[in-house]
């Protein structure tokens, strides 16, 4: 994916790392997929000691300080990896969407690391840029029953092809690209910011591979 250069000079270190998984089985739930979350919960509430310590978490505030850079107040709009963890702490399972969803929001609870997802046959890989938004322009996120109107301060993806947006990065995806139980091949994004390493996006890569693979390539 491009990074136009305005964000790269303006964001040293903002970087992606990609992973296209194909052959996909994508079911409604999982009993296994359950109850592994039940595990990975309670790992998160042994080894976090509140909700005050979350915003303090080193790859929580690298998020948060990108998001006070571009205009966006993490307070209301949190990192994905941090509002998951504060579900968690707060007494709350984790959503139920689809056994994929489902699958990576784990990875993003075990590495702290956003992760967007798209159906490959509803993107165009080669056209994919980085830029700032354009104040006006519109964008339909998950959940949302309307398009938003942006105002500027966005970094967004666009599919240059198609000319749609498919993410304001990094913490909202595009309804139009999203998984379903139809979807049969993944374009992941890693999403990293300034003060993320290269290590930290490189093991929630794999970690997706390896969660993916064991929850959502075989037949139940």
């Amino acid at each position: 994916m491009e990074i136009v250069p305005e964000l790269r000079s303006a964001f040293p270190g903002l970087r992606v790392v990609e992973l296209k998984l194909a052959g996909l089985t994508v079911r409604a739930s999982d009993p296994d997929l359950e109850k592994f979350k039940i595990e990975v919960q309670e790992r998160v509430r042994k080894r976090t000691a509140s909700l005050e310590d979350v915003k303090n978490q080193p790859i929580f505030r690298a998020y948060r300080d990108f998001f006070w850079r571009v205009g966006i107040d993490p307070t209301k709009l949190r990192p994905a990896g941090e509002a998951l963890t504060r579900r968690i702490l707060g007494g709350r399972d984790l959503p139920r969407i689809n056994s994929l969803v489902d699958a990576y929001n784990l990875v993003s609870v075990e590495t702290s690391i956003a992760i967007a997802a798209f159906d490959s046959a509803k993107v165009n890989e080669g056209a994919l840029v980085m830029r700032k938004s354009v104040g006006g322009e519109p964008f339909q996120g998950i959940g949302m029953a309307a398009p938003d109107s942006l105002s500027g301060v966005e970094v967004v993806i666009e599919d240059r092809r198609s000319a749609k947006l498919i993410a304001i990065y990094p913490y909202r995806d595009s309804d139009e690209s999203k998984v379903t139980e139809a979807t049969k091949e993944v374009l992941f994004m890693m999403c990293g910011v300034p003060g993320i390493d290269d290590l930290a996006l490189e093991g929630a890569a794999r970690l997706t591979r390896e969660y993916i693979g064991r929850f959502c390539t075989a037949s139940p």
